[in-house]
Parts: C-alpha cells; structure tokens; sequence
C-alpha cells in the first residue's frame, strides 16, 4: 500500500496536471479584458509546483522540467498581454511552450497550439496598425468600418496559417506513424526470415550429428568384424605352420629309419 505522503504527492501532481490543462484550454480561447482567473490560476499553479518540487515523492526531473516549462510560458503569456503593438509581438517570439502533451488526448502540446495562436494574432495587430497608420483619415465611421473589415480578413487568415500548421504537424505526425510501422512490419519480416534460416540451420545440424553417430557405429561394427577377421587368419597359419613343421619332423624320423645310416 502506498503510504501517506506518496497518495498526497500523486494527488497533488493530479490536480496539478488538471489546473494546468485548464489553464492551456482558457488560454486558447480568446479572451477579454475583464478575463481574471487566467492569472489566479496561473498563481496556484506556481504555489503547487512550488510543493512538487519539495515533495519526497517528486516526478522526474525531465517532467518536472516540462512543468516548469509551461508555467513559465503561461506566465509571459500573460505579461505580454499587458503590452502592446512590437514588444507585445517580440515578448511573444521569446516565449518558449512546452515539449510534451499535457493529457493523453492530446496531439501535439496544447502550449505549442497557444503559443502560434498568439503570434498570428500578435501579427495580424501588427498589420491592422500599420494599416491604420498609413491610411488617410476619410471619417470615424469609414475607418471603424475598414478597420473591422480588416480585423475579420486578418483572423480569417491568422486562422488559415494556424490550421494550415496544424494540419502540417498532423501529416507529419500520420507520416512518422506510417514509416514506424514500416520499419516495424520489415523488422518482423527479417526476424522471421532469420528465425526460419536459423531453423534450417538447426535442423541440417541435427541431421549432420547423426549421420555422423550412425557412420561412426557402422565404423564400430566394421572395425569389431575386421580385427575378429585378422584374428581367425593368424589362428589359421599358425595351425599350418604347426602341422608343417609336424609332417616335416616325422618325414624326417621315417626317412632315418628306412634308409639307415651307411657305413
């Protein structure tokens, strides 16, 4: 069972988790200048990594990185809200969004979706001043009106840019699938190969030992039959050498005997 710190630890890391996925999503959306819990909830978020990094039971430091990493993020977010026109847009350029979804079901890390989201509408501000800047003053309402007219056309196009991005990452995303499940199709097709290969290998091995076994016991038995063979053809010459030297030995004592000694 876990003890008492571990289940606080986790379920401070879970609530820390929730709060900041929150904070991601409020920060997708556009908000107005009345907006506050943005910036409370990014306060809570400080106080709770705060208690992470002390806690015995802490995440590992590349997670811990990557909450650092966001917290931070969101919290120049909100500075450079509080700016506007260039240092707005260049405080934007240096915020740095995180590595790492937040949840599961997320595609690509929702700090990195906030962070062009912002920076195409810092850039259609950028162009909306300048537009205004450069045209001639032909009335209030004709310019409120253009100014509207070029607001919408440059949200329309700010979003263009960032679902054609996201669309970009989404085919980058279904290509690396795609190659990752070709290299695993191949690497199965080549471990199979080699497991078949090496089967074979196996099998001949086994067959080689024993036709070897079987030609060394057929040696065996030729070699027994052999070495009894050589020992019945000395056996034989030795009984006719013996009765030889037998026939010669009496021949001799017959042939004394019947033609005695001259005198």
């Amino acid at each position: 069972m876990l003890s008492d710190s571990n289940m606080a630890s986790t379920r401070l890391e879970i609530n820390f988790v929730r709060l900041l996925s929150r904070c991601e999503s409020i920060a997708s959306e556009k908000r107005g200048e009345t907006e506050w819990r943005l910036e409370k909830y990014v306060g809570a978020l400080e106080e709770m990594l705060v208690a992470l990094r002390k806690s015995p039971s802490k995440p590992t430091v590349e997670v811990m990185t990557d909450y650092t990493r966001k917290v931070d993020f969101l919290k120049g977010l909100l500075e450079a809200e509080k700016l506007s026109g260039t240092e707005k847009a260049l405080a934007n350029q240096f915020l740095a969004p995180g590595r790492t979804p937040t949840i599961t079901s997320e595609r690509m890390p929702a700090t990195k979706t906030v962070h062009m989201q912002t920076k195409a509408r810092c850039t259609g501000e950028m162009r909306n001043e300048l537009m205004a800047t450069g045209l001639p003053n032909k009335g209030n309402s004709e310019t409120d009106l253009r100014n509207r007219r070029g607001l919408a056309l440059d949200e329309r196009q700010s979003a263009a840019e960032l679902d054609a991005v996201l669309q970009h990452h989404h085919n980058l995303q279904e290509k690396l699938a795609e190659d990752m499940l070709n290299l695993a199709r191949n690497l199965k097709n080549n471990t199979l190969v080699a497991q078949n290969i090496i089967k074979q290998d196996n099998q001949t091995l086994s067959q080689s030992m024993r036709q070897a076994d079987t030609n060394f016991e057929k040696l065996k038995v030729e070699s027994e039959r052999l070495e009894q063979h050589t020992k019945k053809s000395v056996n034989w010459f030795l009984w006719l050498m013996l009765i030889l030297v037998s026939f010669v030995f009496i021949s001799m004592i017959l042939f004394i005997r019947i033609f005695p000694k001259l005198r």
